[in-house]
């Protein structure tokens, strides 16, 4: 099945904060792909997994003070790649040397690393201030003969980085079925031959993972926290950690989980209230 329903949210007033909020609480209730704009949120989920009482959560639950209204709209299953070609997937330049465009574009701007993402309703392709900020780590550390695992891999377009830059092995993992069948097409338009495994599942297909120089997880706080002492485990003792997807304000909340799992802070940036967070593995 590949019909989804678009939630249409108008907010008054509205602000980016507000929706960036949105889709936050939204991607926890299963939603794939958001498209904000000065109204409000456009927001996409696949049509067996809508709720109609988590959109009105989320809704209730935005901290911002706002009349938000909502619509909704059953989409018949298409060509989600030509949909994004069209309407909303733009090339974009990372850190100044990353590229990531669709396979469709032709005018695209030449840097060290080019990669092409042909998103079907999957979180990912850059222009996230969360997935822009992992590039940019990935792109300023070393990577080169490493294991890198990427979990909740998406478009894939962080394993696909990891293996341009050197990495030995790179194991991707994602849960979400569409999502996973999505990453595989990614990593063959790109060549990502480094991409040794890509994995559908949670946090259980690290039980086999060991060792690992460096750990990638672009997903929501929750899922993080919970998941924090795989990651931990998964990693060599001195191996990195580099974890997005939640806002600055939760930083204290991911880094005492990351601490008590034996990892110790590092650093972090922010941008746009979305947090990126470096820790190390000590024991």
């Amino acid at each position: 099945m590949n019909d989804y329903i678009e939630v249409r949210l108008d907010a008054t007033p509205c602000s980016e904060a507000l929706t960036d909020i949105l889709a936050a609480y939204l991607a926890e209730a299963g939603f794939e792909s958001f498209v904000p704009d000065d109204k409000g949120l456009t927001a996409y989920v696949r049509k067996e997994l809508y709720s109609a009482d988590a959109v009105e959560e989320a809704v209730n639950n935005v901290p911002i003070d706002a009349e938000i209204t909502l619509m909704t709209n059953e989409i018949e299953g298409r060509d989600w790649n030509s949909e994004w070609e069209k309407n909303y997937f733009q090339p974009i330049v990372i850190g100044s040397r990353c590229v990531v465009h669709s396979s469709f574009h032709t005018d695209v701007p030449v840097c060290d690393y080019d990669i092409a993402i042909d998103p079907k309703m999957a979180f990912g392709t850059g222009h996230h201030a969360t997935t822009s900020q992992m590039v940019e780590q990935l792109l300023d550390r070393e990577v080169d003969g490493k294991t890198v695992v990427d979990m909740g891999t998406g478009t894939g377009i962080l394993a696909i980085l990891a293996s341009m830059r050197g990495a030995s092995r790179v194991v991707a993992v994602e849960i979400d079925p569409v999502a996973h069948v999505n990453a595989a097409e990614n990593l063959r338009i790109n060549g990502a031959d480094g991409v040794t495994e890509l994995r559908l599942g949670d946090a259980s297909q690290l039980k086999s993972v060991e060792g690992a120089d460096m750990l990638l997880a672009n997903i929501n706080r929750n899922i993080v926290i919970a998941d924090m002492p795989s990651y931990a485990a998964a990693l060599k003792i001195g191996g990195t950690l580099l974890l997005s997807g939640f806002y600055t304000a939760d930083l204290a909340m991911v880094r005492e989980a990351a601490e008590a799992a034996g990892m110790e802070f590092e650093s972090s940036t922010s941008r746009q209230d979305w947090a990126c967070a470096a820790f190390t593995r000590k024991r």
